[in-house]
């Protein structure tokens, strides 16, 4: 079974977590230790990807690292072409649909379709948006990003994704946001679509996981917590536990 099937399966059973790591923030070995920790907590599967990368080559091991130490799928979350790995087992094939910059909507997409094709990574079409704040990926990604209540822009992106033919949507406040997407946008974006919703950017805590995935998340990313969470297996599994408690309650 491919890993987006699997993932669909999943996500009409439960909220899910998926686990965001930055080759650029630490070492593999660093890396592979966080996504064992990660896997033991509950979470789904490890996404690879970063605002700031400076090789192929930090991904490639960062990769390796992680498959040595779970068996959680590994998904690459790339910004450019240049930065997709043959060991990984899918990659969100992802057009960043608020970017001024063409090369982050279709260009690299194009630069890098060859090499998906012949490495027999999984594609996983998904559209991609940036919410206020934005932080490092906004601006990397040269994004118009929508405002915190701009909640119909944020629905017409989300339709479009669909319609366009992708199979999942991003509604991204950025790492380390100051605070995350607003309940209200999530609800309404939901409403009016029928493929997952993934929300990511300042999630840290258990209370504001749960209120994402009562407003309507499919699957809720943590990034910046991996990092800096001195008791990592504590925070994720609290997240996770929330998610999947919420909807046993259901």
């Amino acid at each position: 079974m491919s890993i987006e099937k699997q993932i669909l399966r999943l996500v009409k059973k439960k909220t899910l977590h998926f686990s965001l790591l930055d080759p650029d923030k630490q070492d593999p070995h660093v890396a592979g230790a966080i996504a064992k920790t990660a896997a033991e907590a509950g979470s789904t599967a490890i996404m690879i990807g970063g605002s700031t990368l400076a090789s192929q080559k930090q991904v490639d091991d960062t990769v390796k690292a992680i498959k040595k130490t779970t068996n959680l799928p590994v998904i690459l979350f790339p910004s450019g072409a240049k930065f997709l790995s043959t060991y990984a087992d899918a990659v969100f094939f992802m057009s960043l649909l608020n970017s001024r910059n063409l090369d982050f909507v279709i260009r690299e997409h194009v630069k890098g379709a060859l090499f998906v094709k012949q490495s027999g990574l999984e594609p996983i079409p998904m559209g991609y948006v940036i919410v206020e704040p934005g932080m490092t990926v906004g601006r990397k990604g040269e994004a118009d990003l929508i405002k915190k209540d701009d909640i119909e822009s944020a629905v017409g992106y989300a339709l479009a994704a669909q319609y366009l033919g992708m199979r999942f949507f991003y509604l991204e406040a950025g790492s380390g946001a100051t605070y995350p997407v607003s309940n209200e946008m999530i609800s309404s974006v939901k409403k009016n679509i029928n493929i997952p919703l993934l929300v990511g950017g300042g999630i840290r805590d258990a209370d504001t996981a749960k209120e994402k995935a009562k407003a309507g998340a499919d699957i809720i990313i943590t990034g910046t917590a991996l990092e800096k969470e001195k008791d990592l297996k504590q925070t994720l599994s609290s997240i996770i536990h929330a998610i999947e408690g919420l909807n046993k309650c259901l």
